[in-house]
């Protein structure tokens, strides 16, 4: 008997520019998952609007972030490409959970106490449990995230167990996260103590997809570094560490052998040929999706097809979910 696949979910907000740590710590990395497992990819542009968006932008980027997923590897014969607007289940499913929600759970949310100082609304506050929501209506197995998006895993496999345990229905999976472990948190190029950020109104904080070559020379070289002259692979050291974290992410080389090679080089010679090898390995990424943005009828086509099977699999979900609780 044939095994059936586990499933999984995840997802980019399509707000502002794909940068290296998205494509890092997230795309890549699912490139490999679309031959072993179930995968939904989704274009999160409900969680997108817990901050303000010009509407016009926010539907131009859900097509360029579809054609980033495609461009970078993601197979749409493979994988479940979808917008996440479009599949109304997600925020019918969000209500419910909501219901069973204790606040507590969402006050000790992190996120939620570093965004809010910016921009405080129930969206924001309520936002884990979308994100449960569109965990949960596709029963995924695991969900590929960073070590900042470990405690939304966790509220959505609490929220999942009060269900099950509240209904006596061991309906809903209980979602596991996939840490990628071999590849470091890729930090700002200005703060190596902060995340690599859409949000950041300094562009020289990111290494955008679609950068043009003079664009990401330009940023390795003003990058933050230290007044040290020896290159050293230490996380007292942030800024560098960073570097050399992106230069490792970027050749698959080992950072002990990135520092040994340029200890006494100089960081000139350093953030030159780092420079380099992102320029290297994001021209052919940038030609497919250049190419693909110019082809709005197969991302439309894409998308059209992706949130038919997306809408295929939730109501399923809803529909049990509704006969579960009695609502039907």
């Amino acid at each position: 008997m044939a095994q059936t696949l586990k499933t999984v979910f995840s997802g980019i907000q399509p707000t502002g520019n794909v940068h290296l740590g998205n494509y890092l710590g997230s795309i890549r990395n699912w490139i490999d998952l679309q031959d072993s497992y179930n995968c939904l990819f989704g274009i999160m542009n409900l969680h997108a609007i817990t901050t303000p968006q010009n509407p016009d932008e926010l539907k131009k980027n859900v097509y360029d972030i579809a054609a980033i997923y495609i461009g970078c590897g993601l197979d749409p014969d493979k994988s479940i490409i979808f917008v996440q607007s479009d599949v109304s289940y997600h925020l019918e499913l969000t209500w419910i959970l909501s219901c069973i929600t204790p606040l507590g759970w969402l006050n000790r949310m992190t996120q939620f106490k570093e965004k809010s100082k910016e921009n405080e609304n129930l969206g924001l506050y309520s936002y884990p449990v979308l994100m449960a929501s569109d965990i949960l209506l596709y029963h995924a197995d695991i969900v590929p995230v960073g070590h900042d998006q470990k405690q939304h895993i966790e509220l959505a496999r609490d929220i999942a167990n009060s269900f099950n345990r509240i209904y006596k229905n061991e309906f809903f999976k209980i979602p596991e996260p996939m840490i990628v472990n071999n590849v470091k948190r890729i930090m700002s190029l200005q703060d190596g103590t902060k995340k690599m950020s859409k949000s950041d109104s300094s562009e020289l904080s990111r290494i955008n997809v679609l950068d043009s070559a003079d664009e990401i020379v330009k940023k390795i070289k003003k990058s933050k570094t230290d007044s040290l002259i020896q290159i050293d692979y230490v996380e007292s050291r942030p800024e560098l560490y960073n570097l050399i974290n992106i230069f490792s992410a970027m050749s698959k080389e080992d950072p002990k052998s990135i520092q040994e090679r340029y200890s006494v080089a100089g960081y000139s010679k350093f953030k030159n040929d780092l420079a380099e090898i992102i320029v290297e390995k994001l021209r052919p990424i940038q030609y497919n999706i250049n190419k693909l943005r110019n082809d709005q009828l197969f991302l439309s086509e894409v998308i059209k097809n992706g949130n038919i099977k997306a809408q295929e699999i939730a109501k399923k979900t809803k529909e049990e979910v509704y006969r579960i609780i009695g609502l039907h």
